[in-house]
């Protein structure tokens, strides 16, 4: 994970007194399950996935909020506002229920739960807007800073201690910002000199790309990666 992530998570909580709860499938973790050994796929749903899902039926949660968007990726646009999964937290997007009028069927079915997205409808560009206007706190990563990166793929990839480069690809300098933020394994920077809220909303009109297709490695591997995932429990 992005260090600063983890700094502004752990301030978070503090300044607010909220009751964080963290929790590892330990199991992976005894099988030495990463993203380097087993691969990204492998190490997303073993430790992702299946952590999550072992987490909402050891709490017993009924619901789990999340901050997906339709613009984000093919597969989140078959999503509603909220989505209904079944046993095992398998999600069927032809099983979905009709939200018409912003009118929601909120009873859950034996076996089920639920996964609310309720920024399902806004764009990139309205949340940013909305940060803006609320003077939303946010870590620094997501505006335009100097980082040591090197080039994989076509994409600026962080250099970090457990992500070195490999072959001939080379560390330099350059002034970056994240879009979206996953592990540090997969997940790329993209060449800004957005530095304040405003700038980054300048800089958003004109993308062309989501922020998940422009920056996520996972997300390339297919089309339907995303949605495979989704199906098996995946956010």
């Amino acid at each position: 994970k992005f260090s600063e992530m983890i700094t502004f998570r752990e301030e978070t909580v503090k300044r607010l007194g909220l009751n964080l709860i963290v929790h590892i499938n330990e199991d992976g973790v005894k099988q030495g399950i990463g993203p380097f050994s087993h691969g990204s796929k492998v190490h997303t749903d073993v430790m992702k996935t299946e952590g999550l899902k072992q987490a909402l039926d050891h709490y017993g949660f009924d619901a789990a909020f999340g901050g997906a968007r339709r613009d984000e990726e093919k597969s989140r646009a078959k999503e509603r506002v909220l989505s209904f999964r079944a046993r095992a937290h398998r999600w069927d997007p032809k099983s979905q229920r009709p939200e018409l009028w912003h009118l929601y069927n909120t009873r859950v079915g034996k076996g089920e739960s639920i996964r609310a997205f309720p920024l399902s409808n806004w764009t990139e560009l309205d949340i940013w807007q909305y940060i803006l206007d609320q003077q939303i706190e946010l870590p620094s990563i997501y505006f335009a800073h100097e980082r040591e990166v090197f080039v994989r793929d076509g994409m600026l990839m962080a250099y970090s201690d457990f992500l070195q480069p490999e072959h001939d690809e080379k560390v330099f300098t350059e002034k970056v910002r994240f879009r979206t933020v996953g592990d540090m394994t997969i997940t790329a920077g993209l060449k800004s000199d957005a530095e304040t809220i405003e700038e980054v909303i300048s800089e958003i009109a004109t993308a062309r790309v989501s922020e998940r297709g422009a920056s996520r490695a996972d997300d390339r591997t297919s089309e339907a990666a995303m949605e495979d995932r989704k199906r098996e429990g995946y956010f």
